[in-house]
């Protein structure tokens, strides 16, 4: 009797974990906008330090032009943001698996990640700059020959630099580029010498050094990778929520709100043609 009942314990306990499995897997399979507009809650995963996109200022407030744009995007659906920071290289896994529903942060449109996730229009056009100290001499990618550089792992940065390793991997010493969890880090070695180089957006490498007081003492080099375009990507699954966004993109700019947002942080309007024609 008693063995019965432990094997009747068991049966029940993997029915129990089978059923919550299938129900982890339909949240992350099946288009979602009902869900989201039925709970008027959506989770956008993040990386809380890349300003002025999307960071967390010194009063503990998520702020920044994705965190005032995605915002505004669904608030024209009556929907709540949920902000969730994560580790950026691990931002597709988080999206896969039902952690987060957007990732939204200075995210470009590359070919890799176009066979992981599917993405809104774009909204906003960046590209990669080299970024060194004028007290280096390194004015050049070719300046780069045989210095160490920095990245951001995950970054669009990071997959251009391995992608193309005739513009600037080829250069470098030991072919590679030391990896960081974020820029801040990344800049702060940079200041004190501990890389020659930094690789990374433009808009973040702007924001940053002239908030800092330190612009005047850094080159800021032309990049040689093409430019990217920032969208926000979700489960290919997703293809309504896709459609939302698009549709509350052009909405945003015909009333102004886009513009406006746009102004605020970077002052000048930064919308591509998929959203302002």
């Amino acid at each position: 009797m008693k063995l019965k009942k432990v094997l009747l314990g068991a049966v029940t306990l993997f029915a129990a974990v089978s059923l919550a499995a299938c129900g982890s897997k339909s949240s992350t399979s099946k288009d979602n906008w009902e869900t989201y507009a039925s709970k008027k809650s959506i989770t956008i995963g993040f990386d809380n330090t890349f300003v002025p996109m999307g960071y967390e200022d010194d009063k503990g407030n998520n702020v920044g032009f994705d965190i005032d744009l995605a915002n505004a995007v669904f608030k024209e659906y009556g929907i709540k943001v949920k902000w969730q920071p994560i580790n950026w290289d691990l931002k597709e896994t988080e999206l896969k698996n039902g952690k987060i529903d957007l990732i939204w942060n200075g995210y470009s449109i590359t070919k890799e990640r176009q066979a992981k996730v599917a993405f809104t229009n774009p909204y906003m056009k960046n590209e990669q700059v080299l970024v060194t100290k004028k007290s280096s001499g390194i004015d050049s990618f070719e300046g780069m020959k045989d210095k160490v550089l920095g990245a951001q792992s995950g970054s669009s940065g990071y997959d251009a630099f391995t992608s193309k390793p005739e513009v600037l991997k080829d250069l470098v010493k030991d072919n590679d580029a030391t990896q960081y969890e974020t820029f801040t880090q990344a800049l702060i070695d940079l200041k004190n010498d501990r890389i020659d180089g930094l690789l990374i957006d433009r808009v973040y490498a702007n924001y940053y050094l002239a908030q800092e007081g330190e612009l005047d003492q850094y080159n800021i080099i032309e990049s040689k990778f093409d430019g990217e375009d920032f969208a926000a990507g979700v489960r290919k699954e997703d293809k309504t929520l896709v459609k939302k966004v698009n549709a509350a993109f052009k909405k945003l700019y015909e009333t102004g709100k886009f513009q406006e947002i746009s102004k605020k942080w970077f002052g000048e309007d930064v919308a591509t043609d998929e959203v302002s024609k």
